[in-house]
């Protein structure tokens, strides 16, 4: 299905990266293994993930080479690019999926901790879309696979860093997907349901938050991969789409349209926005729900 193809997976030492690059190479294609090696905060490097994942695919009889290169530097995502070129003579595929969490309840959050995350996420996944954008354009075809998360598209506690940087990644994909369509070049997001190292971090103190997590521990990394080589195969038209993996479940998620409206002919005041439209409006307002209360039901 990906014969032939070269694609670079970020953050693919570990977890959901590391599935997708071991499927993505069993159907076929050369795979830019790229992970720097860091805690679930960013911090330090090891070599060792990201050169187990390659050995892993060459032991299998695929292709891949070792990348260390930190996302949130741009020049780090040129060698990338650079290293697919020389290594394999191309680049088709880009799953942005590098990240790290620094969660606070958001009136202790630091400066640092915002910074840290939005540059990995957010401005990662631009560095390396930047980079391979003209060589997609190029040869008027290539496939941008991002990393989003219900903690920005439905919300979760102590994580406004993040779930900044993962709604911040929804624009930059339907972006991608926009800019780019003319020249045959696709761009989707996926938000994952798996237990990795960094959910592994959510606080569990009741109940209902230990039997939520004893539910996600029931949906493995391996999950995600299938839907992310049927989006990169070469015959695919889908773009501009956001999807979500919850074990057995793949769920289309919405995205914002008006759902309802109302006006006055003479125009608003103050006054009668408040007597008139918004409480006309009210009834379809959203309540503060988070993703646990969303998908209430056990996976399948």
């Amino acid at each position: 299905m990906l014969e032939e193809k070269v694609a670079i997976v970020t953050g693919a030492g570990r977890g959901i990266g590391r599935d997708i690059a071991l499927m993505m190479a069993s159907y076929g294609a050369c795979v830019v293994v790229n992970d720097l090696g860091a805690s679930g905060a960013g911090e330090g490097t090891d070599v060792a993930p990201a050169e187990e994942v390659v050995s892993e695919i060459k032991a299998a009889g695929g292709e891949a080479i070792a990348n260390f290169g930190n996302v949130a530097k741009s020049e780090d995502a040129k060698s990338m690019f650079e290293q697919a070129m020389d290594s394999f003579g191309g680049a088709d595929i880009v799953v942005n999926n590098a990240g790290i969490l620094r969660d606070a309840i958001f009136h202790r959050m630091t400066e640092d901790e915002w910074d840290a995350v939005i540059a990995v996420h957010l401005k990662g996944s631009f560095n390396i879309s930047n980079a391979v954008a003209a060589h997609f354009k190029a040869q008027a075809s290539g496939c941008f696979i991002n990393f989003t998360s219900t903690s920005g598209l439905i919300g979760n506690f102590g994580q406004a860093n993040y779930s900044a940087a993962k709604m911040g990644i929804v624009g930059l994909s339907k972006s991608l997907a926009l800019d780019m369509s003319r020249f045959n070049v696709r761009s989707n997001c996926i938000a994952p349901f798996a237990w990795s190292r960094l959910i592994g971090t959510i606080k569990a103190d009741t109940e209902a938050e230990k039997a939520r997590v004893a539910r996600i521990k029931e949906m493995t990394p391996a999950k995600i991969a299938p839907l992310c080589v049927a989006l990169a195969q070469p015959a695919s038209t889908i773009s501009g789409q956001i999807f979500c993996v919850r074990n057995n479940e793949i769920f289309l998620m919405s995205q914002p349209r008006p759902i309802r409206s109302i006006h006055r002919g003479e125009g608003w005041t103050p006054e009668t926005v408040l007597d008139h439209a918004l409480p006309a409006l009210e009834r379809d307002f959203y309540s503060l729900d988070r993703s646990g209360e969303i998908f209430t039901w056990d996976p399948i």
